[in-house]
């Protein structure tokens, strides 16, 4: 009987240390708009792509014309020549591909540049979320913008403006979600 009593002691304790937790979130995706130099990376980023996309595209391109004057020609090649013509269209499609890893590929230019110029922003996010959850006696900080999937959010506990203003910004209600 003592155990039973002491397990539900224990229970009824564990129950309400998880209840006195004090929790907040914060939405990510609304701070990282209101902080101009994220804005610049990505449209730098962006821009990035875009060109480089445009390069890949003007690259198969060239690469379709060679195949297309290949298959025009391919009666008037002897053995030689078309297995030359073959070989530059194949070496000119590795070529490509091999630009496309380079620039888009697992921790290729474009991954690195996102690194460069997004990493200390996110850093600085990262510092003041910190901070207002130690000033304010926070246990524990959601995302709402990442992978969590909120049912309900009381949006008293929403402590993005708090983060935006920490960061020395003035939070704008028209850019939230």
């Amino acid at each position: 009987m003592k155990k039973i009593v002491f397990i539900i002691a224990l229970i009824a304790t564990s129950a309400s240390a998880a209840v006195a937790q004090r929790l907040a979130y914060v939405d990510s995706e609304y701070i990282l708009k209101h902080i101009p130099e994220y804005v610049s990376a990505q449209k730098q980023l962006d821009d990035l792509s875009t060109n480089w996309q445009e390069e890949v595209d003007k690259q198969y391109g060239e690469i379709e014309k060679l195949y297309k004057a290949y298959q025009n020609d391919q009666v008037l090649l002897n053995d030689d020549m078309r297995r030359r013509r073959e070989d530059e269209i194949v070496n000119k499609e590795k070529e490509v591909k091999e630009f496309q890893r380079q620039k888009f590929g697992y921790e290729g230019d474009l991954y690195k540049e996102r690194l460069r110029l997004v990493k200390p922003i996110q850093d600085r996010v990262s510092a003041a979320i910190t901070d207002v959850a130690n000033n304010q006696g926070l246990d524990l900080i959601l995302d709402k913008g990442s992978e969590v999937t909120f049912l309900f959010a009381n949006p008293k506990l929403d402590k993005s403006n708090d983060i935006i203003t920490k960061l020395g910004f003035k939070p704008n209600p028209s850019l939230a979600n």
